[in-house]
């Protein structure tokens, strides 16, 4: 059991590995300010590949389960962070977003009636306070419509995660992914046209910044965490987010040449031992 629980921890932690470029590749290779659009590109088509793949429809009684967690998990959760992505420094929008697991141990203790036990709060509070010093400076610049649409997204997010475990589906996990994607992603496609306008052109680099956000950070990504989201406890699955943005810092440190110093290093350090130490509040609790 436990070579099987560590075989999914590692290949959950794939997903926010990925995800945590995408910071870079919004705002290195995007076109400037249209978030919406950005996210509707992201998911529609993964949504449609991860389907014709699959080929599998919910139960009759899933399909509005379905489609609110679509909302939920993608629509309103992609959308808020192409937000903040580009309303807010990188570090900012990484701490604010990754308070998820703080979140999802709310809902735990308010919705499933079940206290967690105080290290999972800990340590849950030690990642968060881990990426602000991993990720922010004095210099970082605040926005309070990035902010708040960090703090949604968290919590849409959040609710998203803790619903798909509490409901028990039939799908396998690339179904699964691919039924929320579409539906969040055509929830987007109104609000996109109505309150942004597509680009004049698209750059050989925005296309493959859309591609790689599409294919890689959407479909392999979201199959790959959602396959956890079935297999491992949602505070833990939650944990593993931090690894999204110390991913963003080590590419910050290879790619924009931001540096490194005793403080950011300490960030790291805490934030890798709240995974493990969430992990192992969640399983001796």
């Amino acid at each position: 059991m436990s070579e099987i629980r560590t075989r999914d921890l590692l290949i959950t932690a794939v997903a926010p590995l990925i995800w945590g470029s995408t910071y870079l590749v919004t705002t290195e290779f995007l076109p400037p300010d249209r978030p919406l659009t950005t996210a509707m590109i992201r998911a529609v088509p993964a949504g449609l590949l991860l389907l014709a793949c699959s080929r599998r429809l919910p139960a009759r009684g899933e399909w509005g389960r379905i489609f609110l967690l679509g909302v939920l998990n993608i629509g309103l959760f992609q959308a808020m962070l192409f937000v903040s992505a580009y309303r807010l420094p990188g570090g900012l929008a990484g701490v604010l977003n990754y308070t998820q697991t703080l979140m999802i141990l709310v809902l735990t203790a308010v919705i499933g009636k079940t206290m967690p036990p105080k290290a999972a709060w800990f340590w849950a509070a030690a990642g968060v306070a881990g990426i602000a010093l991993l990720a922010l400076s004095p210099q970082a610049g605040t926005d309070g419509w990035g902010i708040a649409a960090a703090l949604t997204g968290a919590a849409s997010m959040s609710l998203g995660v803790y619903l798909s475990k509490h409901w028990h589906f039939k799908l396998p996990p690339a179904a699964f992914a691919g039924w929320q994607m579409l539906f969040g992603g055509l929830l987007l496609i109104p609000f996109a046209l109505t309150l942004e306008t597509l680009p004049d052109t698209f750059t050989a680099a925005n296309i493959g910044g859309y591609l790689y956000l599409c294919l890689f950070g959407a479909v392999f990504g979201y199959a790959l965490f959602f396959r956890g989201v079935t297999r491992l406890p949602a505070a833990v699955v939650s944990s593993l987010g931090l690894l999204s943005p110390v991913c963003a810092f080590v590419l910050g440190l290879l790619f924009l040449g931001q540096g490194v110093d005793a403080k950011s290093l300490a960030g790291f350090v805490l934030a890798i031992a709240s995974i493990a130490g969430v992990q192992k509040a969640v399983r001796t609790g």
